[in-house]
Formats: C-alpha cells, sequence, structure tokens
C-alpha cells in the first residue's frame, strides 16, 4: 500500500490520460464538473508561506423563481500532527491549536461559513496502543475545555460555526470518555454536541477501550447557514446512521475520520458520495494526513511482529452533493483546507428528482426491524 510518496488519484490520472480520456474517467469518479472557486490571492499565499494545500470548488443548483440561492461555503481540514505523539501532552495540544489557527485564518479570507475539524484533532490517534496514560489526558470538558474556548473565540472572530471533534471527559457523570464533537456557533456559544455512534473493533481500531458507543442519537444543529449534522468517522460504514441524521432534516453531514490505507482507502471515496446521492444531502468527508509512532510497541492481534505504528493516514478529503457530483480530494500527503461553496437548494431539488424519501418504505422497515432485534426472531426465509 502506498504511503505519503505518492500524492493523490487526481494526480495520477492527470499525469497519465490524455485529456479526452481524463474528462470521462472523472464524469464516472466525480460526476457533474464542479467549478473551481476563485480564491483570495492572499489566502493561497498564506497556504503557501504555512506550507498546506488549498483548494476550492462550487456546486451548482437550477434558479429557482420563489428561492434564491442558499449558498454556504464550508471548510474541511485535514493535517499531522505537529509534535511527535511523546512530547508533553501540554505541548502537543498548544502546537496543534496553532496550527489550525493559521488554517482557520485562511478559511476566513476565503469565506468560510463553517469550519469542520477532524476526529480527535487535538491529539494522536492513540487508541491503538490500548494505554491509558498519557493518552486520556488530552480528554477534555465539551461544554468549557481549552480546545472549546480556543474554537469558541475563532467562531466569534471570524462569524463562522466550528465543528470540533474531540475526545470528551464527561465530568458530570463519573468521568467517563466519549469521543465527541461539539458545535460552535458563529456567535461562539456551544450549540451543542453529538458522539459517534459506532464504535470500531477492527485492526488496531481499538476505541472500546477509552470509550462505548455514543447516546446522543442523531441531533442536528440549526445555524444560521444551513442544518448540520456530525456524523463521527466509523459511522460512515452504517448507512442507517446517515439515514437518521437525514430523517432528522440535515442539509450538511460533516464526516471527521482517522482512517488508514490498508484499512479502508478503497471504500473511501464511496461511502460519503453514496450517502449524499441517498439521502439528499452534502456529505464532507474529513481524514487526517501522515504516520504517527508511539513509545511502546503493541499488536494487532493477527499473528505478526509488534510494531510502533498505526498505519498511513491517507487525507484525501473531500466534499459530496445530492446529484452525485463530488470535489476532487485533497492529497495523501500534505496538511489542507478543501473549501467548498454549496447551494443548499439542491437538496429539495435532488429530492423532487429522486424521491429516495418518499419511496423510502420507512414504515415497512420500522415495522421489520422492530421484529428482527427480538430474541425469538425467525428470519423469514421461504423454503419448499
Amino acid at each position: 500500500m502506498a504511503g505519503a510518496e505518492w500524492e493523490s488519484l487526481e494526480q495520477c490520472l492527470e499525469k497519465n490520460l490524455p485529456p479526452a480520456e481524463l474528462r470521462e474517467v472523472k464524469r464516472l469518479l466525480y460526476g457533474k464538473e464542479t467549478r473551481k472557486l476563485e480564491l483570495p490571492s492572499r489566502a493561497s499565499e498564506a497556504a503557501l508561506e504555512g506550507d498546506f494545500e488549498l483548494q476550492g470548488y462550487a456546486f451548482e443548483a437550477a434558479e429557482e423563481q420563489l428561492r434564491r440561492p442558499r449558498i454556504v461555503r464550508v471548510g474541511l481540514v485535514q493535517n499531522r500532527i505537529p509534535l511527535p505523539a511523546d512530547a508533553p501532552v501540554a505541548k502537543q495540544v498548544s502546537a496543534i491549536h496553532e496550527r489550525i489557527e493559521v488554517i482557520a485564518e485562511v478559511a476566513a479570507m476565503c469565506g468560510v461559513n463553517i469550519i469542520c475539524f477532524q476526529e480527535a484533532w487535538t491529539m494522536p490517534f492513540a487508541f491503538c496502543t490500548r494505554e491509558k496514560l498519557p493518552w486520556t489526558e488530552f480528554a477534555e470538558s465539551a461544554e468549557a475545555g481549552p480546545t472549546t474556548r480556543f474554537c469558541q473565540k475563532l467562531a466569534k472572530k471570524y462569524d463562522m460555526v466550528v465543528v470540533s471533534p474531540i475526545l470528551e471527559r464527561d465530568e458530570e457523570h463519573g468521568d467517563v470518555l466519549w469521543n465527541t464533537a461539539v458545535v460552535i456557533s458563529s456567535s461562539g456559544a456551544v450549540l451543542g454536541k453529538t458522539r459517534k455512534n459506532h464504535i470500531p473493533r477492527v485492526g488496531d481500531f481499538n476505541e472500546s477501550t477509552y470509550y462505548m458507543e455514543g447516546n446522543l442519537g442523531h441531533p442536528v444543529f440549526q445555524t444560521k447557514f444551513g442544518r448540520i449534522a456530525v456524523n463521527i468517522c466509523y459511522g460512515r460504514h452504517h448507512p442507517l446512521n446517515w439515514l437518521m441524521f437525514s430523517v432528522n432534516g440535515a442539509e450538511i453531514i460533516f464526516n471527521p475520520s482517522a482512517t488508514i490505507g490498508a484499512l479502508s482507502e478503497s471504500l473511501w471515496p464511496i461511502e460519503a458520495r453514496n450517502a449524499a446521492i441517498a439521502n439528499h444531502c452534502f456529505t464532507c468527508a474529513i481524514n487526517r494526513v501522515g504516520e504517527e509512532f508511539f513509545p511502546n510497541e503493541f499488536t494487532s492481534g493477527d499473528g505478526k511482529k509488534a510494531h510502533h505504528n498505526f498505519g498511513y493516514f491517507y487525507g484525501s478529503s473531500y466534499v459530496a452533493a445530492p446529484d452525485s457530483s463530488r470535489t476532487p480530494g485533497l492529497s495523501r500527503n500534505r496538511d489542507g483546507l478543501l473549501v467548498a461553496e454549496l447551494n443548499l437548494n439542491l437538496c429539495r431539488q435532488m429530492s423532487d428528482i429522486w424521491n429516495f424519501k418518499m419511496t423510502g418504505r420507512y414504515e415497512m422497515y420500522a415495522r421489520e426491524l422492530t421484529e428482527a432485534v427480538k430474541p425469538d426472531y425467525n428470519p423469514n426465509i421461504v423454503k419448499e
């Protein structure tokens, strides 16, 4: 499996395919072509100086007679950890705050209204180790922790909604840990939080050693820019998880993640795009970048030798639309900011064309699933 030496699928295609063939391949891989945004030169210069990638694309919708275009810009941030995993906890958190502050400033220059960071963005993704200290020291209060206060300042300064996925320490309920995304309004107020509904038990993803499945359901947050939800990482493998956020009215569903190439890279371009199509909404898939090395070796329970690293986090963050179009991805090997301009009118327009919610037969599935989860359930298998 390729590591940092392979930059991106897009670069590979553009380098090796003739223009006519490239257009057809992109039509199938990305749907209708997205318009490239003209971002301010000072933003591009700041990204160059800050050594991170900056891309911008726009999704179009048909003009309507009675509704004005509902334009919102989202910013997706992917990054590697700036300090080694064995650096002091406080220094690591401070360094990542400083890094994100630079990227958020560029997002503001680009007119971003809602910014979302990657899963557990303030720390190494250390859940592979099964060790408690020092990793649990990265956990914070969702309502009043230093990272939430940091994001509140960003939100208020830039009139920007901030989605901040963290390791939460729930001080009101026995100090237990949760994998949580805090949603901060553009006013600077904490709008609410959501928790990771599905916890992986595959490979080195030993997350249930630290926290269990979330207990907050599928909340959707009404912001002045639109209705948003957060489907954290492994939840993207569960179609019903996406569905319930959509049923509750989400127009944009963010999917902050931390996933490695050997496990999921072939799934990555498909799942969020499929969810956008199936649920008549925009989806924003975000993944961290690079390799993270831990002081003590750990095993994967597969008979192979113990190792110090999780695997290669392949970035490739992208935005998908309900009409099957999607942006190219950010690179596999660089920090980056992807700016996407969405016209939320496209959600209803696609719903009117495809009618997935009207034809969904939710009452039938609800009835059958209610029976299927009972201990004495007998599958409906027809035999001769």
